[in-house]
């Protein structure tokens, strides 16, 4: 099967942005929102980001408004928020949805290759994270009660 970084996404500016130019790293893919409990989490993306960069390793954020309508803003609202309040630098994406009959096509390849409990495709809530190697395979499904944090050694272990 091809590599993740094979596939095109939408940028925040509506562009199309080819995952091509992350190949070769390890990634951490996450659905996020702005209006979620959650949303510290950001914080811990960002210190990953950060303390990782440097060594082959990207955070992707990707919003998502199908849980509980937790991220309504447009584009520029959603980079404004992260930028002020959680100094996110790691490249984020246009909203998309992760479920449904318009799962964006990445997601649905993320679900495919990393199943949820007991195999279950369907992406439960906002900040689910998959963590993906060098080769743009897609290693592991976290939770997303699964803290940043609690994801270096599996990221070190990658790297």
């Amino acid at each position: 099967m091809n590599a993740i970084t094979d596939l095109t996404v939408t940028g925040a500016d509506g562009a199309p942005v080819s995952l091509e130019q992350w190949h070769g790293q390890v990634l951490l893919i996450v659905n996020t929102a702005s209006k979620c409990g959650f949303t510290p989490q950001y914080e811990g993306l960002e210190a990953l980001q950060r303390r990782f960069a440097d060594r082959g390793f990207a955070v992707l954020g990707f919003p998502c408004n199908q849980f509980g309508a937790q991220e309504p803003g447009d584009a520029a609202e959603i980079a404004s928020f992260c930028s002020l309040t959680y100094d996110v630098t790691f490249p984020m994406f246009a909203k998309i949805d992760v479920n449904g009959a318009q799962a964006a096509p990445l997601f649905e390849r993320l679900k495919a290759d990393a199943p949820g409990v007991l195999g279950t495709k369907a992406i439960k809530w906002n900040f689910t994270k998959f963590l993906v190697d060098r080769e743009g395979r897609v290693v592991r499904r976290y939770a997303p009660t699964t803290k940043p944090e609690d994801i270096t050694a599996d990221i070190e272990a990658l790297l």
